[in-house]
C-alpha cells in the first residue's frame, strides 16, 4: 500500500553457541588450497584414511540426490518408494562417512573450526567432490536407472565386503561398511530384477534396456580404476583397491545380462575419469546448486 514502509526480509540467525558454519566465503578466502595435504604418500593414516572415506560418501551422496529424482516419477508407486528407500540408505551412509572425515581430518576443508557433515555436503564445489561419474549423470528412463543402479550396486558391494575384511581399515568405517552391506545387497538386488523383467520382457523394454547398456558404458570403467589415493590407502592396509573389484562386479552383471537375454556393448573409444581427483561432467555443477541453494542462502540456519 502506498506510504507502507516494505518489510525487513527474514533473517536466519545461528543458535547461541553453535560452531561457526561455513559460508562460500570463508571457503573462498581460505589462505590455502582445499586438499592442502597434497600427495597421498606424505599424508597421515587419518589423513589419508578421510579422504579415502571421503570418495565412498561423495558417491552415496550424489547417488542419493538422482534418485530422489524419481518420486513421483516411478513408473509405479512401489517404486516411488523403493527409490525412495534406496537413496535413503545412500543418505545415511553418507552422513556416517562425513562424519568421520571431519573427525579424522577436522582441517580437510579450510575456514571451517568444527568441520561437520553438512560443510562437507553444502560448502564445497564440484571441483571439491571426489565421486565417480557415473552417479552424476541426469536422470534418464527407467531402464537407464536400473542399469546405472546395478552397475554402481555391483562394484560399491564388492568395495564394502573387502573393507569389512580390510584390518587396517579406520573401525568407523569399517562399521559403517558392514552396516551398509546389508543395504547395498538388497540394491543390487533390486536392480538385477528389474534388469532381467525390462531386458527379457516386451521388445520395447528389451530395446530401452540395451540402450542404458549403451549410454552407460563409458562410465563403467571409472567404477574400478586406481586413483591415488586409493593407492596409498590400499597399500597402507586402510583401504581397497578399486581395480580389485572389478572381476566379481563384472561377473555378476554379465550372469544378469545372460538371464536377461541382453549383451553388455563393447567398450567405446572413450570412458569416463578422474573423479576421485575433482574432475568432473557439468552436470555436477547444476546438481550441486540445486542441493545446496538453501544451506547457501541461509548459512547456519535452523528448523
Amino acid at each position: 500500500m502506498p506510504g507502507t514502509a516494505p518489510k525487513e526480509p527474514q533473517r536466519f540467525e545461528p543458535e547461541p553457541g553453535a560452531p561457526v558454519p561455513t559460508t562460500p566465503e570463508t571457503v573462498g578466502r581460505a589462505p590455502r588450497p582445499w586438499d592442502a595435504a597434497g600427495d597421498p604418500a606424505s599424508m597421515t593414516d587419518e589423513q589419508l584414511s578421510a579422504r579415502y572415506l571421503l570418495g565412498l560418501a561423495d558417491d552415496a551422496l550424489v547417488y542419493a540426490q538422482r534418485l530422489g529424482e524419481w518420486i513421483s516419477r516411478a513408473p509405479q508407486i512401489e517404486e516411488d518408494m523403493a527409490l525412495g528407500n534406496v537413496a535413503l540408505d545412500l543418505v545415511g551412509q553418507a552422513r556416517t562417512l562425513y562424519t568421520r572425515v571431519g573427525e579424522l581430518d577436522a582441517q580437510l576443508l579450510p575456514g571451517v573450526q568444527e568441520l561437520a557433515e553438512d560443510d562437507l555436503a553444502y560448502f564445497r564445489t564440484e571441483r571439491e567432490f571426489r565421486n565417480r561419474w557415473l552417479v552424476e549423470q541426469p536422470r534418464g528412463d527407467f531402464a537407464h536407472e536400473m542399469v546405472r543402479m546395478l552397475w554402481f550396486s555391483a562394484h560399491l558391494l564388492e568395495t564394502l565386503a573387502r573393507l569389512v575384511r580390510t584390518e587396517g581399515a579406520d573401525a568407523v568405517g569399517v562399521g559403517a561398511a558392514r552396516k551398509a552391506l546389508k543395504e547395498v545387497d538388497y540394491h543390487r538386488d533390486h536392480a538385477a530384477q528389474w534388469v532381467i523383467r525390462l531386458g527379457d520382457g516386451t521388445e520395447e523394454s528389451g530395446r530401452r534396456t540395451a540402450a542404458a547398456l549403451a549410454a552407460l558404458e563409458p562410465f563403467v570403467a571409472e567404477l574400478s580404476e586406481d586413483d591415488p589415493v586409493a593407492t596409498e590407502a590400499a597399500r597402507r592396509g586402510l583401504g581397497v583397491l578399486p581395480s580389485t573389484t572389478a572381476e566379481a562386479a563384472i561377473a555378476y552383471v554379465a550372469e544378469v545380462l545372460r538371464v536377461a537375454t541382453l549383451e553388455r556393448p563393447a567398450a567405446g573409444r572413450w570412458n569416463a575419469g578422474g573423479g576421485r581427483t575433482g574432475t568432473h561432467s557439468e552436470q555436477l555443477g547444476y546438481l550441486l546448486a540445486e542441493m545446496q541453494s538453501v544451506a547457501r542462502a541461509h548459512p547456519g540456519a535452523s528448523w
